[in-house]
């Protein structure tokens, strides 16, 4: 009798390598699912962002016939119009996790009305940007081009080649 009870002392539990091994374990899983986590964010935020500049390239068509085919709108004169909510508040708003840049150029003798507009990855100290690519569209065509190094220009590739 002395002896199971001996045995089942010694059973009882788990050993400091066996624990060990498990913490590992669970560390490398949190690891592994953190950085697939971080991912599947960035490609979301820059869906939402390229998703946003068609949106604001539609609004832009429907502003400028709207206004007698003669000027394009700012952020703030969109908001007035009610084209685009309050996200767009400001002049270099943030949605869901990029910067965007407009800028209007108005209607001269020599030139048409015209904008352009980018998307950039917004930078988080301690996280690092929130996207990996920055992009670009402008009146001229229906493109958006994009570029993974640097701010976007109508001389980068179309989004999708």
């Amino acid at each position: 009798m002395k002896n199971d009870h001996t045995r089942r002392s010694d059973e009882a539990g788990f050993s400091l390598i066996e624990l060990m091994i498990v913490i590992a374990i669970i560390g490398i899983l949190i690891a592994v699912g953190v950085t697939g986590w971080k991912a599947a964010v960035k490609q979301a935020n820059e869906a939402a962002a390229v998703k946003t500049i068609r949106t604001i390239s539609e609004q832009q068509m429907l502003y400028y016939n709207g206004h007698n085919r003669s000027t394009f709108g700012t952020f703030d004169q969109m908001l007035k119009d009610g084209m685009l909510d309050t996200r767009f508040n400001g002049t270099t708003p943030v949605v869901e996790g990029y910067v965007f840049n407009l800028k209007v150029i108005a209607k001269s003798s020599n030139q048409p009305a015209s904008y352009t507009i980018s998307a950039d990855p917004q930078q988080s100290e301690g996280v690092g940007a929130t996207g990996k690519n920055h992009f670009y569209a402008d009146s001229n065509s229906s493109t958006i081009h994009v570029n993974s190094d640097q701010p976007a220009s109508p001389t980068d590739p179309p989004l999708g080649q």
